[in-house]
């Protein structure tokens, strides 16, 4: 009889078929003689299609941004174009103001014996002209609020003030027997800024200051309403000493008007 060899059940290390055992046999090897397949770590890839999505919305930012600011510079270049071609065409210039006359009838500062608190009373009459010297612009003027202060020290002599008017195209306005008056107490500084002035021999050092706000018509175009303040420095007057009132010198007064722009809670 001959001998029969049976296949070892180690596995072999280089992969190759036990001796004895056939290759093309096709009965199934035994579990503990088939090699393990390795798993490599799973490595996810690069996701390029994100990278490119953000580039896209930079760069359509930055588009938007730049195309914006491109509009923006060209509408304030045809705002600046049109502005100059306004002021070539109409040559807009300010209303004019003057002061044509005041009379003081009275300025009485008086101190009660029993008491440290000063009063003043006021009575002044006050001539007022103003004129539109422009060829196609239309001044629309709400009420003015006027008053009468002393220069530097800013103490109030009196106020009053003026009804809305139109300003038209080369007109001229006069306002006759404007009444300023006043009748209030004075603190400590205001008392002895005003007493020093009127013991001056030249008089108050005076200035009538205006404050209203004006609506612009030129053409077929209204603007907004906008502030303006008129100052007319340069006025000196005394205290009558009897019953007829005194006239101030207003020779030297010229009038000059400013804008006046709200923002927030500041005026500038």
């Amino acid at each position: 009889m001959t001998d029969r060899v049976y296949p070892s059940t180690k596995p072999t290390t280089n992969g190759s078929t036990a001796p004895g055992v056939v290759a093309g046999n096709n009965a199934a090897a035994p579990a503990s003689a088939v090699k393990p397949q390795l798993r490599h770590p799973y490595r996810p890839q690069p996701q390029y299609h994100s990278h490119r999505r953000r580039r896209s919305r930079r760069n359509l930012c930055c588009c938007c941004c730049f195309w914006s600011l491109l509009l923006l510079l060209a509408l304030g270049l045809l705002a600046s174009i049109a502005g100059a071609a306004l002021y070539v065409l109409y040559r807009p210039q300010r209303p004019q103001f003057w002061v044509s006359s005041l009379r003081i009838a009275k300025l009485n500062l008086t101190t009660a014996a029993d008491s440290s608190s000063s009063h003043l009373t006021s009575l002044l009459n006050l001539t007022l002209s103003s004129k539109n010297p422009n060829s196609h612009i239309t001044f629309f003027y709400d009420p003015f609020a006027l008053s009468c202060l002393t220069t530097p020290g800013s103490v109030q002599l009196a106020n009053g003030s003026i009804p809305a008017f139109t300003s038209d195209k080369k007109n001229e306005t006069s306002f006759r027997a404007i009444i300023l008056t006043t009748s209030a107490d004075l603190d400590t500084e205001s008392v002895t800024s005003l007493r020093s002035d009127l013991k001056r021999k030249s008089g108050v050092p005076m200035k009538i200051q205006m404050d209203t706000k004006v609506k612009v018509k030129l053409g077929g175009l209204r603007s907004k309403k906008v502030g303006i303040r008129v100052s007319c420095p340069g006025i000196t007057g005394v205290a009558p000493k009897s019953k007829s009132p005194s006239v101030a010198s207003v020779s030297g007064s010229k009038c000059k008007v400013d804008l006046r722009i709200k923002i927030w809670k500041f005026t500038f």
